[in-house]
């Protein structure tokens, strides 16, 4: 993306053949598409016998289970249980990407816990809370127990007297609770030592020579790149290690924030290395992970949850886009249009996401683009914890908040992570209207493609009344929206060809936990350290002249959750409620 606008260009509709090997977009496409074909051969090639044995033996006990009783029983919860432990990257394949593209984890005080684990710090951790894993693990027994009793009661009376009824769903959620914090126990006195240094090594060569590959072929210098690569990955990994410290974590202050942030210390105070600059490739990479990004987004699943979610999404998302931008031209009346845009769309799609995508379709500038993306970190940080907060205290039902959340909150991982926070039909509700919205980055990028070669820039060049051919609202498209389009399609079809069971189990634990949600982490990450990396102050300072750009965010969020909240309480709950009811 260049820092000026570009002048409008006369196209004539014929695209050249080597832009596909010699343009970003495609890259981004071919290479997301190479992580996509490895993941269907590692882990879709062919269902494990196991998987489908397991399967279908729990559904048996749940229908089961669900004809006898008016409440989720413990053996239909145990069955459920056993699909939900279906991973296919469990598998030694699996095991062996999950070590390479790990990144650095937990720590507290000593920022070294987030690398380097030695056995005898393990060992010495593991023993100081084995005691509160075997009390945790003794109330879960206790609490499974006494689940079974009551039951058991309920069983007796055939499930006809709703006082058992509902002391028996009772005892049964305690046990789920006591089940929860058992796991979670357990997970904290069985940890294991730890070196990340040499995986860490190694991924840096290799996503050196995967984006390396594109670079020379888009005529770079590889050995330039390469030297730069590896301090624009020295910052990233700095990025995850402060975005893996206890308190970050709690306050949502993850890695892309911190990669901008230590991206933006550097280039503003000792200024970004000359040697680095050819690596500070922001679109490049996160097109490439936007491409890995559309395989999480499946058909299937945003027909599980109906018609209701769909309104949520697809309804409030354009109103919100389309009236922010009015009310920052007319009203704010914002100098750059571009910021306008990008800002309403980055606010009210799926932030950064949708931000690239619109960046690249109006030709933002690098400035602009950086200033939404900016936004739009630090409130969905602030989100992500407020709203759950907000949502417990007023007690609204978890179906309406996930879906106030899903609609709202900016970034993918911050929509699960302030989900869960309201259980379980939160978190599904929020991740799948989350995945619902997420098509929108295509259609976004073309309109606003159309509406600007349209519209905008023969306005702003004198040219009303002229006539747009396809070829130059082609050029302007962002491509690999098309990789993302397409990525999304054929993991739908091949979830929809297994069955939301051993979906889950191949492509959601397989596919996209297993090799692209890990890589499309990394992509983001080394992303938003280039944003940081080529950020100057300076340049920034005059787009937040008379505070427009906060305003304009902070009422177009406004609107946003005010409609979100009206459309999803009034689907779900007037509209449909028979589909609620099956959530």
């Amino acid at each position: 993306m260049s820092e000026e606008k570009t002048n409008i260009v006369v196209d004539d509709g014929r695209a050249k053949i080597s832009d596909l090997w010699k343009k970003e977009d495609y890259w981004a496409i071919w290479l997301g598409f190479l992580v996509l074909l490895a993941g269907y051969a590692l882990f879709l090639a062919q269902v494990p016998p196991k998987f489908t044995e397991t399967v279908d033996k729990a559904n048996q006990t749940m229908k089961a289970a669900a004809e006898k009783a008016p409440f989720k029983t413990i053996e239909y919860l145990q069955a459920q249980d056993a699909k939900k432990k279906l991973r296919a990257r469990d598998s030694d394949a699996g095991k062996l990407i999950a070590s390479y593209t790990k990144t650095p984890g937990r720590w507290e005080s000593n920022p070294l816990d987030s690398f380097l684990l030695p056995k005898e710090i393990v060992d010495a951790n593991n023993a100081k809370a084995k005691p509160a894993a075997e009390a945790a693990k003794a109330k879960e027994i206790a609490a499974l127990d006494a689940a079974r009793i009551a039951q058991q009661a309920a069983e007796t009376a055939d499930f006809k007297d709703s006082a058992l009824n509902a002391a028996a769903e009772s005892k049964i959620g305690d046990w789920r609770k006591a089940q929860a914090s058992a796991s979670k126990a357990s997970t904290a006195a069985s940890a294991k030592p730890a070196n990340i240094f040499p995986t860490l090594a190694t991924l840096m060569v290799l996503l050196m020579a995967f984006f390396g590959f594109g670079m020379a072929f888009m005529g770079q210098n590889v050995l330039r790149f390469a030297m730069g690569f590896i301090g624009v990955f020295v910052v990233a990994v700095l990025a995850f290690m402060m975005g893996s410290q206890a308190t970050m974590r709690v306050y949502g202050i993850n890695a892309e924030a911190w990669a901008i942030i230590l991206g933006m210390l550097i280039a503003n105070t000792v200024g970004t290395p000359s040697f680095i600059k050819l690596a500070v490739q922001t679109e490049y990479y996160i097109k490439t992970g936007l491409v890995l990004l559309g395989a999480e987004v499946l058909f299937d699943k945003i027909v599980a949850i109906g018609i209701p979610g769909i309104f949520v999404a697809w309804v409030v998302t354009p109103i919100v886009l389309v009236c922010t931008f009015i009310f920052g031209q007319k009203v704010l009346k914002m100098p750059s249009k571009t910021l306008n845009i990008t800002i309403s769309a980055d606010m009210s799609v799926c932030g950064t996401s949708a931000a690239i995508a619109t960046a690249a379709a109006c030709r933002a500038k690098k400035e602009e683009l950086t200033l939404s993306i900016g936004l739009s970190l630090v409130f969905t940080a602030i989100m992500m914890i407020a709203m759950p907060i907000f949502i417990k205290a007023v007690g609204m039902p978890p179906i309406l908040g996930g879906a106030w959340i899903g609609g709202t909150v900016d970034s993918t991982g911050a929509v699960a992570a302030a989900g869960a926070a309201l259980g379980e039909k939160g978190m599904y509700v929020a991740a799948t209207i989350k995945m619902i919205q997420n098509i929108l980055i295509g259609v976004t990028a073309f309109f606003v493609a159309l509406y600007w070669t349209t519209k905008v820039e023969p306005e702003e060049q004198g040219f009303t009344g002229r006539k747009v051919g396809l070829g130059e609202i082609w050029n302007r498209f962002p491509k690999f929206v098309i990789g993302f389009l397409v990525a999304s399609i054929l993991a739908s079809m091949v979830s929809g060809s297994l069955g939301p069971d051993l979906s889950n189990a191949m492509v959601n634990e397989g596919l996209v936990r297993g090799i692209a949600s890990p890589l499309r982490t990394w992509c983001f990450v080394l992303a938003f350290t280039s944003i940081g990396l080529g950020t100057n102050f300076r340049e920034l300072a005059h787009y937040f002249k008379g505070g427009k750009p906060l305003i304009l965010y902070v009422c177009g969020q406004s609107f946003n959750l005010v409609l979100t909240l009206v459309m999803a309480y009034v689907m779900f709950y007037l509209v449909f409620p028979d589909i609620t009811a099956k959530i």
